[in-house]
């Protein structure tokens, strides 16, 4: 089997999470194989990675830990509602690696950014950097 490298395991982390954000009953497990069947750039046989499952419930297990992180430095008229789910996945997948796992903060931030240019538009990337940096104290 051909082993994904970190930047998969995350690209592929973040699609499942998005597909599981869109219908919160779905299947974690059928949502990843999903996500590594419909992505060409992949080369997945049948065995889901262990990284990619563990971050995917790690996210989902902590979501509302996560959650509140982001809800702490949202400005007051704002609330987890009013945000695009891409920016909020984004957000919840760093701030879990950085904060639950042993990739370093900066490094959370960079993929997340490194993400969100495949996925999002500029003043979203700008939005995303601030709510880290402030989550995780790095300005």
């Amino acid at each position: 089997m051909t082993e994904l490298n970190r930047h998969q395991i995350r690209q592929a982390a973040f699609q499942s999470l998005f597909g599981l954000a869109l219908n919160p009953t779905a299947d974690v497990d059928t949502t990843i194989t999903q996500v590594l069947v419909g992505d060409p750039e992949i080369a997945w046989e049948d065995e889901i990675p262990a990284e990619l499952t563990s971050v995917v419930l790690g996210v989902v297990a902590k979501q509302d830990e996560l959650d509140l992180m982001i809800t702490d430095h949202l400005s007051s008229d704002w609330t987890l509602d009013r945000l695009n789910t891409t920016d909020l996945v984004l957000m919840r997948l760093a701030l879990y690696e950085a904060k639950f796992t042993d990739v370093p903060a900066k490094i959370a931030v960079n993929e997340a950014l490194q993400l969100a240019h495949d996925f999002t538009d500029d003043k979203s990337r700008k939005f995303i950097n601030g709510i880290l940096n402030k989550s995780l104290t790095l300005n």
